[in-house]
């Protein structure tokens, strides 16, 4: 067979894989992998250090501040310094992804599919940024109860974050 008949076939295959596990697990927390750090209570973040979501150091600043209070409970303060930091970049997709994972962690869910999706439409051509977005909107779903609407963002989730790998495979 041509190869590329082949490379269809297996991400047919793996898309067929991922829907079928997804569905069977949509309520449970999904096993991350070595690269990734956990953030909040529930969902996994690809580390991005903070370098590559801005420059400014006001706004890498109050990420630390959002960070640490986060990390000590303290999600409350944590959503004040994000915003804070929205209102000196509104346009930066990292930040409103950070307040969308701060809200899905809050149990917060339709904010933070709403968070998501204002960060994706920031992202432009940054598929870390978009797989981010969806896997909190596939998270915030499947809390919600909608299977659906969970796998449907995990996919897309997955889609992103295999353009991501490849973008980062090309740009050596």
């Amino acid at each position: 067979m041509a190869p590329e008949v082949i490379r269809l076939k297996n991400r047919y295959c793996c898309l067929f894989v991922l829907v079928i596990l997804l569905s069977g697990c949509a309520g449970l927390q999904i096993q991350a992998p070595s690269d990734t750090q956990q953030v909040g209570e529930g969902a996994v973040f690809e580390a991005v250090p903070k370098s590559a979501m801005t420059d400014n150091r006001a706004v890498i600043a109050l990420l630390d501040r959002a960070q640490f209070d986060n990390m000590s409970g303290q999600r409350e303060a944590a959503g004040a310094s994000l915003e804070r930091a929205l209102r000196i970049e509104p346009r930066n997709p990292w930040l409103w992804l950070e307040l969308a994972q701060l809200r899905l962690d809050q149990g917060q869910y339709a904010q933070a599919i709403t968070l998501a999706r204002k960060s994706n439409s920031f992202a432009g051509r940054q598929p870390r940024v978009q797989a981010g977005n969806w896997r909190v909107i596939g998270q915030a779903r499947a809390a919600q109860g909608n299977s659906v609407g969970a796998e449907h963002a995990f996919r897309l989730a997955a889609e992103f974050a295999q353009k991501a790998k490849e973008d980062s495979l090309f740009n050596f």
